[in-house]
Protein backbone atom coordinates (compact mmCIF):
# COMPACT_ATOMS: atom_id res chain seq x y z
CA UNK A 1 0.00 0.00 0.00
CA UNK A 2 2.48 2.59 0.86
CA UNK A 3 5.76 1.48 -0.74
CA UNK A 4 4.50 1.16 -4.42
CA UNK A 5 3.26 4.91 -3.67
CA UNK A 6 6.86 5.71 -2.57
CA UNK A 7 8.63 4.12 -5.62
CA UNK A 8 6.64 6.29 -8.05
CA UNK A 9 7.84 9.00 -6.11
CA UNK A 10 11.16 8.11 -6.27
CA UNK A 11 11.22 6.39 -9.43
CA UNK A 12 13.06 3.35 -8.25
CA UNK A 13 11.35 0.07 -7.50
CA UNK A 14 10.67 -1.59 -3.94
CA UNK A 15 11.64 -5.62 -3.80
CA UNK A 16 10.05 -6.86 -1.10
CA UNK A 17 11.83 -10.02 0.21
CA UNK A 18 10.40 -12.46 2.78
CA UNK A 19 12.70 -13.92 5.12
CA UNK A 20 10.78 -16.23 7.53
CA UNK A 21 12.90 -18.19 10.23
CA UNK A 22 14.65 -17.78 12.79
CA UNK A 23 11.80 -16.95 15.44
CA UNK A 24 11.66 -13.33 12.77
CA UNK A 25 15.49 -12.60 13.03
CA UNK A 26 16.64 -13.65 10.33
CA UNK A 27 15.50 -10.38 7.78
CA UNK A 28 16.08 -7.95 10.97
CA UNK A 29 19.95 -9.98 10.92
CA UNK A 30 20.35 -9.20 7.15
CA UNK A 31 19.33 -5.68 7.43
CA UNK A 32 21.38 -4.81 10.08
CA UNK A 33 24.44 -5.93 8.06
CA UNK A 34 23.68 -4.85 4.99
CA UNK A 35 25.61 -1.61 3.49
CA UNK A 36 24.42 1.84 4.83
CA UNK A 37 23.30 3.30 0.85
CA UNK A 38 19.75 3.46 1.38
CA UNK A 39 19.00 0.46 -0.65
CA UNK A 40 18.23 -1.89 2.03
CA UNK A 41 15.52 -1.68 4.52
CA UNK A 42 13.61 -2.83 7.01
CA UNK A 43 9.60 -3.18 7.11
CA UNK A 44 9.57 -4.12 10.61
CA UNK A 45 6.97 -3.69 13.75
CA UNK A 46 6.52 -3.75 17.55
CA UNK A 47 7.22 -7.61 17.20
CA UNK A 48 11.03 -6.89 16.91
CA UNK A 49 10.58 -5.75 20.54
CA UNK A 50 9.20 -8.76 21.72
CA UNK A 51 12.26 -10.52 20.10
CA UNK A 52 14.25 -9.36 22.22
CA UNK A 53 12.49 -10.89 25.65
CA UNK A 54 11.70 -14.24 23.44
CA UNK A 55 15.66 -15.11 22.27
CA UNK A 56 18.50 -15.21 24.73
CA UNK A 57 20.75 -14.12 22.43
CA UNK A 58 20.25 -11.87 18.80
CA UNK A 59 22.42 -11.39 15.49
CA UNK A 60 21.59 -8.08 16.15
CA UNK A 61 21.12 -4.81 18.65
CA UNK A 62 17.58 -3.35 18.34
CA UNK A 63 18.74 -0.29 18.93
CA UNK A 64 22.40 0.15 17.71
CA UNK A 65 22.32 -2.04 14.90
CA UNK A 66 19.64 -0.23 13.42
CA UNK A 67 18.53 3.55 12.26
CA UNK A 68 14.86 3.72 12.19
CA UNK A 69 13.27 6.07 9.35
CA UNK A 70 9.31 6.51 10.00
CA UNK A 71 6.18 4.42 11.39
CA UNK A 72 3.56 3.88 8.73
CA UNK A 73 0.99 3.73 11.84
CA UNK A 74 -0.25 1.92 14.67
CA UNK A 75 -3.41 -0.39 14.79
CA UNK A 76 -5.13 -1.52 17.96
CA UNK A 77 -5.44 -4.82 19.35
CA UNK A 78 -9.29 -5.43 20.11
CA UNK A 79 -10.59 -6.99 23.27
CA UNK A 80 -13.13 -9.21 22.90
CA UNK A 81 -15.13 -12.04 25.00
CA UNK A 82 -17.15 -15.19 24.61
CA UNK A 83 -20.80 -14.21 24.28
CA UNK A 84 -21.22 -17.14 26.48
CA UNK A 85 -19.45 -15.11 29.05
CA UNK A 86 -22.02 -12.65 29.16
CA UNK A 87 -19.50 -10.07 29.70
CA UNK A 88 -20.67 -6.80 28.31
CA UNK A 89 -17.72 -4.44 29.73
CA UNK A 90 -13.87 -5.26 30.73
CA UNK A 91 -15.68 -4.28 34.37
CA UNK A 92 -17.82 -7.73 34.12
CA UNK A 93 -14.51 -9.49 32.79
CA UNK A 94 -12.54 -8.47 35.46
CA UNK A 95 -15.27 -8.74 38.61
CA UNK A 96 -15.44 -12.10 36.77
CA UNK A 97 -11.48 -12.88 36.84
CA UNK A 98 -11.46 -11.88 40.70
CA UNK A 99 -14.66 -13.78 41.62
CA UNK A 100 -12.75 -17.14 40.31
CA UNK A 101 -9.15 -16.97 39.87
CA UNK A 102 -7.73 -18.64 37.78
CA UNK A 103 -10.57 -19.60 35.50
CA UNK A 104 -10.90 -17.12 32.99
CA UNK A 105 -8.91 -18.48 29.83
CA UNK A 106 -7.74 -16.28 26.92
CA UNK A 107 -6.09 -17.19 23.53
CA UNK A 108 -3.13 -15.48 21.62
CA UNK A 109 -1.60 -15.71 18.69
CA UNK A 110 1.50 -17.33 20.32
CA UNK A 111 3.84 -16.05 23.15
CA UNK A 112 5.54 -12.97 23.05
CA UNK A 113 2.48 -12.18 20.37
CA UNK A 114 0.99 -8.71 20.13
CA UNK A 115 -2.26 -10.85 21.30
CA UNK A 116 -0.27 -12.05 24.58
CA UNK A 117 1.08 -9.07 25.14
CA UNK A 118 -1.73 -6.98 25.35
CA UNK A 119 -3.37 -9.51 27.42
CA UNK A 120 -0.74 -9.49 30.18
CA UNK A 121 -0.56 -5.54 30.25
CA UNK A 122 -4.38 -6.39 31.45
CA UNK A 123 -3.82 -9.09 33.79
CA UNK A 124 -1.15 -6.79 35.36
CA UNK A 125 -3.42 -3.60 35.45
CA UNK A 126 -6.35 -5.31 36.72
CA UNK A 127 -4.42 -7.66 39.33
CA UNK A 128 -6.05 -10.38 37.48
CA UNK A 129 -5.57 -14.64 37.85
CA UNK A 130 -6.03 -15.78 34.23
CA UNK A 131 -5.09 -18.64 31.79
CA UNK A 132 -3.11 -18.09 29.20
CA UNK A 133 -3.98 -20.40 26.20
CA UNK A 134 -1.63 -20.17 23.23
CA UNK A 135 -3.02 -20.75 19.32
CA UNK A 136 -1.31 -20.46 15.77
CA UNK A 137 -3.72 -18.96 12.78
CA UNK A 138 -7.17 -18.25 13.04
CA UNK A 139 -7.46 -20.99 15.89
CA UNK A 140 -7.91 -18.65 18.86
CA UNK A 141 -11.08 -16.58 17.77
CA UNK A 142 -12.60 -19.73 16.71
CA UNK A 143 -12.12 -21.29 19.89
CA UNK A 144 -13.42 -17.89 21.71
CA UNK A 145 -16.71 -17.56 19.42
CA UNK A 146 -17.32 -21.13 20.20
CA UNK A 147 -17.12 -20.33 23.86
CA UNK A 148 -13.99 -22.53 24.87
CA UNK A 149 -12.20 -19.55 25.31
CA UNK A 150 -13.27 -16.57 27.50
CA UNK A 151 -11.50 -13.46 25.39
CA UNK A 152 -8.82 -12.65 22.92
CA UNK A 153 -7.17 -9.14 22.31
CA UNK A 154 -7.30 -10.33 18.50
CA UNK A 155 -5.72 -7.65 15.63
CA UNK A 156 -8.70 -5.20 14.30
CA UNK A 157 -9.22 -6.18 10.94
CA UNK A 158 -9.95 -9.75 11.59
CA UNK A 159 -12.06 -8.71 14.86
CA UNK A 160 -14.68 -6.15 12.33
CA UNK A 161 -16.88 -8.30 10.94
CA UNK A 162 -17.35 -10.97 13.70
CA UNK A 163 -17.47 -8.52 15.51
CA UNK A 164 -20.38 -7.11 13.04
CA UNK A 165 -22.12 -10.42 12.61
CA UNK A 166 -22.31 -10.72 16.56
CA UNK A 167 -19.80 -13.89 17.37
CA UNK A 168 -17.89 -12.06 19.66
CA UNK A 169 -18.77 -9.10 22.04
CA UNK A 170 -16.72 -6.12 21.82
CA UNK A 171 -15.20 -4.66 25.13
CA UNK A 172 -12.54 -2.55 23.94
CA UNK A 173 -9.73 -1.58 22.06
CA UNK A 174 -5.80 -1.53 23.34
CA UNK A 175 -4.95 2.17 22.28
CA UNK A 176 -4.77 6.01 23.52
CA UNK A 177 -7.75 6.82 20.52
CA UNK A 178 -10.70 5.43 19.57
CA UNK A 179 -10.49 3.01 16.49
CA UNK A 180 -12.21 4.80 13.44
CA UNK A 181 -13.85 1.51 12.78
CA UNK A 182 -15.00 0.90 15.92
CA UNK A 183 -15.90 4.84 17.01
CA UNK A 184 -18.46 3.56 19.95
CA UNK A 185 -15.95 0.63 21.27
CA UNK A 186 -13.95 2.51 24.39
CA UNK A 187 -10.24 2.09 25.03
CA UNK A 188 -9.09 0.67 27.58
CA UNK A 189 -7.99 3.59 29.43
CA UNK A 190 -11.43 4.58 29.25
CA UNK A 191 -12.90 1.52 30.63
CA UNK A 192 -10.30 2.24 33.51
CA UNK A 193 -6.98 0.42 32.93
CA UNK A 194 -4.82 2.98 31.46
CA UNK A 195 -1.28 0.60 32.26
CA UNK A 196 -2.80 -1.71 29.95
CA UNK A 197 -2.69 0.23 27.11
CA UNK A 198 -0.92 -1.43 24.05
CA UNK A 199 0.19 -0.14 20.51
CA UNK A 200 1.09 -2.40 18.06
CA UNK A 201 2.69 -0.16 14.93
CA UNK A 202 4.80 -0.99 11.81
CA UNK A 203 7.85 1.28 10.18
CA UNK A 204 10.99 1.37 8.26
CA UNK A 205 14.34 1.01 9.21
CA UNK A 206 17.67 1.43 7.66
CA UNK A 207 21.26 -0.18 8.56
CA UNK A 208 23.16 1.33 10.81
CA UNK A 209 25.51 4.14 10.04
CA UNK A 210 23.05 5.22 7.43
CA UNK A 211 24.09 8.89 6.26
CA UNK A 212 21.40 10.98 7.49
CA UNK A 213 20.69 12.78 4.16
CA UNK A 214 19.29 9.24 3.24
CA UNK A 215 17.38 8.63 6.17
CA UNK A 216 15.59 11.68 5.87
CA UNK A 217 14.91 11.29 2.09
CA UNK A 218 13.37 7.85 2.97
CA UNK A 219 11.22 9.68 6.03
CA UNK A 220 10.09 12.51 3.49
CA UNK A 221 8.67 10.49 0.42
CA UNK A 222 6.95 7.76 2.87
CA UNK A 223 5.70 10.60 4.97
CA UNK A 224 4.53 12.31 1.59
CA UNK A 225 3.09 9.15 0.70
CA UNK A 226 1.25 8.44 3.79
CA UNK A 227 -0.84 11.88 4.07
CA UNK A 228 -1.95 11.24 0.86
CA UNK A 229 -6.21 10.55 1.11
CA UNK A 230 -6.55 7.73 -0.73
CA UNK A 231 -3.06 5.94 0.47
CA UNK A 232 -5.39 6.56 4.13
CA UNK A 233 -8.10 5.25 3.22
CA UNK A 234 -6.42 1.98 2.00
CA UNK A 235 -4.79 1.74 5.19
CA UNK A 236 -7.76 2.56 7.30
CA UNK A 237 -9.42 -0.26 5.48
CA UNK A 238 -6.55 -2.31 8.04
CA UNK A 239 -7.11 -0.56 10.98
CA UNK A 240 -4.10 1.43 10.58
CA UNK A 241 -4.51 5.13 12.26
CA UNK A 242 -1.55 7.31 11.55
CA UNK A 243 0.81 8.39 13.93
CA UNK A 244 3.14 10.86 12.30
CA UNK A 245 6.72 11.16 13.54
CA UNK A 246 9.69 12.89 12.97
CA UNK A 247 12.97 10.81 12.25
CA UNK A 248 13.88 11.63 15.97
CA UNK A 249 10.75 11.20 17.23
CA UNK A 250 10.58 7.54 15.88
CA UNK A 251 13.95 6.90 17.56
CA UNK A 252 12.67 7.65 20.24
CA UNK A 253 9.21 5.62 20.10
CA UNK A 254 10.99 2.67 18.95
CA UNK A 255 13.83 2.86 22.34
CA UNK A 256 11.17 3.32 24.74
CA UNK A 257 9.00 0.53 23.06
CA UNK A 258 12.03 -1.59 22.98
CA UNK A 259 12.21 -0.80 27.35
CA UNK A 260 8.12 -1.38 27.68
CA UNK A 261 7.90 -4.13 26.48
CA UNK A 262 11.48 -5.63 28.70
CA UNK A 263 9.32 -4.44 31.21
CA UNK A 264 6.16 -5.99 30.41
CA UNK A 265 8.47 -9.19 30.00
CA UNK A 266 9.94 -8.99 33.47
CA UNK A 267 6.99 -8.12 35.00
CA UNK A 268 4.73 -10.77 33.45
CA UNK A 269 7.28 -13.52 33.68
CA UNK A 270 7.42 -13.87 30.13
CA UNK A 271 10.84 -15.91 29.41
CA UNK A 272 12.87 -16.60 26.62
CA UNK A 273 11.96 -19.37 24.28
CA UNK A 274 15.45 -20.26 22.80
Amino acid sequence: VVLDQVSRQLGQPFVIENKPGGGGTIGPGMVAKAEPDGYTILLHSSSMSAQVVLHRTLPYDPIRDFAPVVIFGIQPNVLVAAPSTGFKTVADLVAAAKARPGALTYASAGIGSASHMAAERLRLAAGIDVQHIPFRGAEGMAEVMAGRIDFYFVPIAPAVPVIADGKVVVLAVSTPRRAPALPNVPTIAEAGYPDAQYIFWGGLSAPPKTPRSIVNKLHDETQKALDMPEIQERLAKLGVQPQPMSVEQFERFVRDDVAATVKLAKDANILPTN
